[in-house]
């Protein structure tokens, strides 16, 4: 197995301790309760991996995929271990040896052929009928929300035309975030964010709302590595708690699940809370854990495309914290 990528986090792979603090918060550790199964173990596969002392068969590369990238494990490792970027790593060289599952290779054909991960043929031009115009705000939807949680992207279009607001949609492209999750190499990513930049630039927007924390953290995060980039990439609750809002009242108890893209990976904390107390008569209630300490909805890092039942279980111990309000927000659709 190559281990071209593994080498550069070799410094963070001899960074952990293996002390044992990421096994009371990884959501993977919570179901499977095997130490291979949580950071530490992985990180000591990973070396393993890199030191050619053991080979990448069936089970090492279960352990590899069973990781969601929520990234808790950082924030509670006394280290700060970069687990995540450990991790990405060996899927890189895993995917670079030839060894990626057929589930992922699925989702990666898919994309390089229909510009979604879902196998859909029908363009965003197709599925939502508003053909892309010179405008200064774009709306990026996003896959989930253009093919399979659809109220998303409609509620986002009605409040940009509500707002009055002269939006456009996009000849987007999937972003690149399962890629970038389940091992593909940055000059695939590239080519996504190439076909992207260009379909907002044709545009003129000088301001890209989001729905999708997956794909606002690719814009924020990964792109600007790949591409220059002339806009302000914006969640749609960034943009909206700035706006003078004249809201309805909503008198529910709701909570807040925040996604670990838009949480811990880019520290969004306050704009969705900003934007849910400016609803009047709202009660809105906290989950024991919330903010940077918010457990994973079991659904990122490929887990679930390829551990369903992994992922189900992860979901169903979140939504028993969410069971303090009537109403659970959050914002990915994903999630």
């Amino acid at each position: 197995m190559r281990t071209d990528n593994l080498k550069e986090w070799k410094k963070e792979m001899l960074n952990c301790t293996q002390c044992g603090f990421c096994k009371e918060i990884c959501p993977i550790f919570d179901n499977l309760e095997w130490d291979s199964s949580v950071a530490r173990g992985k990180m000591a596969l990973c070396y393993g991996l890199y030191a050619g002392d053991i080979e990448p068969d069936e089970s090492v590369l279960e352990r590899i995929y069973q990781c969601t990238t929520c990234a808790d494990c950082t924030r509670r490792c006394p280290s700060s271990t970069e687990v995540v970027g450990v991790i990405e790593a060996a899927r890189k060289d895993i995917v670079a040896s030839g060894v990626v599952g057929s589930t992922h290779r699925k989702i990666a054909d898919s994309i390089a052929t229909l510009g979604n991960p879902f196998g859909e043929s029908k363009s965003r031009r197709e599925v939502f009928g508003e053909d892309p115009h010179p405008a200064k705000i774009a709306y990026f939807t996003g896959c989930s929300a253009a093919y399979r949680n659809q109220e998303t992207s409609s509620a986002g279009i009605s409040i940009l035309k509500k707002l009055g607001v002269d939006y456009t949609l996009l000849d987007e492209v999937c972003c690149g975030s399962v890629l970038g999750r389940i091992g593909f190499s940055d000059e695939v990513i590239r080519g996504q964010a190439e076909a992207n930049i260009k379909a907002i630039e044709d545009t003129g927007a000088e301001i890209v709302l989001f729905s999708c924390a997956g794909c606002l953290r690719m814009f924020r995060k990964e792109y600007p590595h790949l591409v220059d980039m002339n806009f302000k990439a914006m969640h749609f609750v960034e943009w909206l708690s700035e706006q003078d809002l004249d809201l309805k009242p909503f008198n529910r108890k709701v909570t807040y699940h925040d996604p670990c893209h838009i949480g811990r990976h880019l520290g969004i904390y306050d704009a969705p809370r900003d934007l849910i107390n400016m609803i009047p008569e709202i009660d809105f209630l906290e989950m024991e854990d919330s903010r940077e300490s918010a457990r994973c909805c079991g659904g990122g890092g490929g887990v679930r495309s390829q551990f369903p039942e992994i992922s189900q279980q992860i979901a169903a111990k979140r939504v028993e914290q969410a069971r303090i309000a009537d109403v659970l927000l959050t914002t990915c659709p994903f999630c």
